[in-house]
């Protein structure tokens, strides 16, 4: 039996023999007696084991080390003692697997920082057990929002010869040999690579879901994306999880629409399948996170264009380390004041054209893209999305402005020549909205085995 099985079912388990299988995550030790911290890692909750002197191994039992891997037989009871409503007395313990002396993850708190350098160890930590387990009922919820709504999911490949963003921020992918590199005119000659051209490992499944959208209306992707920007901030990593779904026949408002209600859907799924989960992290990480994620549910998001949010900005009697400027971005400390400000999230649409991707589609006077940010309260934008550019020849004129090679994406251009509608398309960054779902204030406590640059152990 594992611990979810008993606590789904506890109250008709009380003063029945119970057989569970885990590990010895703390032990207190008296004369005659001593107390188990068990779980076995299938829900967040734990059970106490309640061992005496009767039981014909006591002595060894008073020797089991932290971490070993224990079986237990027992009664379930209810507990007199406070701290647990449940108990199970045991009547047999045995060691399924001892634990070194020298395990490092003892029963105390240990930080963050440490913890990552043991990220193999970390997720028997409570913090990590909570942090990972949210984790997976949100992919869960966001899978169960878009197959409800009639979407498509579609795998798009991880090897690609499209630079989607056009930042040349993409990972090179060759088997040729780095000490006897192939060259013509002084170049790397790339026919004689494994795909004959030069490979990237994707930034991005954004182009090829447009063209499934362009077939089933509407389609998302939902997997990993490799950039290699060189930065240590606490919100980037080099390998992160991306969902991007794809809607044809959908402007930038019913973008909008969409976006408000996934993102209320995976908060509300989250909030009701993880209540024990979001307690442990309101109490030990974000006292008002629980707050935050009701309200953000009940909340009906605010919308104001990227120039009215410089205006408020400018407007604001604050002292900014980053002054506000119409053509340009929106700095953190400018995301935090408007979140602020509105006292919910915040939709900031029609950017500056000039700082927005190729593939974003202009307004009539070509000065604005018709983008979209969602900003969210304490953790800044978490969606970027827009509506996509569908006249051929706007689009080539924008990949001229911004340098972008239009031959690896020519199949790309084919979408505006072939049937090509009005739809639009946006992007979560996956552990950004674990941040925000946990309080987090790390993208390296939210990704199991973190890629950052100088990064990349385990």
């Amino acid at each position: 039996m594992t611990l979810k099985e008993l606590y789904d079912d506890i109250e008709k388990l009380v003063d029945k023999e119970v057989e569970l299988e885990g590990w010895i995550r703390s032990q207190r030790k008296q004369k005659d007696f001593g107390f188990i911290d068990f779980s076995d890692g299938t829900c967040f909750k734990h059970i106490q084991i309640v061992y005496d002197n009767k039981i014909s191994n006591f002595e060894e039992i008073n020797n089991f080390h932290f971490g070993s891997a224990i079986k237990v037989v027992g009664k379930l009871i209810k507990s007199e003692g406070s701290g647990q409503a449940y108990e199970v007395k045991a009547t047999s313990l045995e060691v399924l697997a001892s634990c070194d002396d020298d395990y490092p993850v003892q029963p105390k708190r240990h930080t963050r920082e440490f913890l990552r350098e043991i990220a193999h160890l970390r997720p028997r930590t409570n913090l990590f057990q909570a942090v990972f387990r949210v984790r997976s009922v949100a992919a869960f919820a966001i899978h169960s929002y878009f197959q409800e709504n009639g979407y498509l999911y579609v795998n798009t490949p991880l090897l690609t010869t499209a630079d989607c963003e056009g930042s040349d921020q993409m990972f090179k992918v060759t088997t040729l040999d780095m000490d006897n590199i192939p060259t013509e005119d002084g170049k790397c000659d790339f026919s004689k690579d494994l795909f004959g051209k030069k490979t990237y490992i994707t930034g991005s499944g954004q182009l090829h879901g447009e063209a499934f959208s362009m077939a089933f209306n509407r389609i998302y992707t939902f997997g990993p994306t490799f950039r290699t920007e060189n930065s240590n901030t606490k919100t980037h990593a080099n390998e992160f999880w991306m969902i991007e779904p794809e809607i044809a026949f959908c402007d930038l408002n019913k973008l909008m629409d969409i976006e408000e209600e996934a993102t209320k859907y995976i908060v509300k799924y989250v909030l009701d399948k993880c209540p024990d989960e979001i307690e442990f992290l309101t109490n030990f990480v974000d006292n008002g996170l629980k707050e935050k994620l009701e309200k953000l549910v009940s909340s009906e998001f605010k919308r104001i264009t990227h120039k009215d949010a410089v205006t408020l900005l400018k407007e604001a009697k604050v002292k900014w380390e980053f002054e506000p400027e119409y053509g340009e971005d929106i700095a953190k400390e400018h995301e935090k004041y408007i979140t602020e400000y509105y006292n919910c999230p915040v939709f900031v649409y029609n950017w500056p054209k000039d700082i927005k991707a190729w593939y974003m589609k202009l307004d009539d006077k070509k000065e604005t893209a018709l983008a979209v940010d969602l900003e969210v309260p304490g953790i800044g934008e978490l969606i970027g999305g827009s509506e996509r550019e569908t006249d051929i020849n706007i689009l080539r004129e924008r990949c001229k402005e911004l340098g972008v090679d239009t031959e690896p994406v020519e199949w790309f251009m084919d979408l505006r020549r072939f049937g090509g509608c009005t739809h639009s398309g946006f992007g979560i960054g996956f552990e950004r909205l674990i941040m925000y779902l946990t309080g987090i204030d790390n993208i390296r406590d939210v990704i199991p085995f973190p890629r950052t640059p100088r990064s990349c152990e385990f």
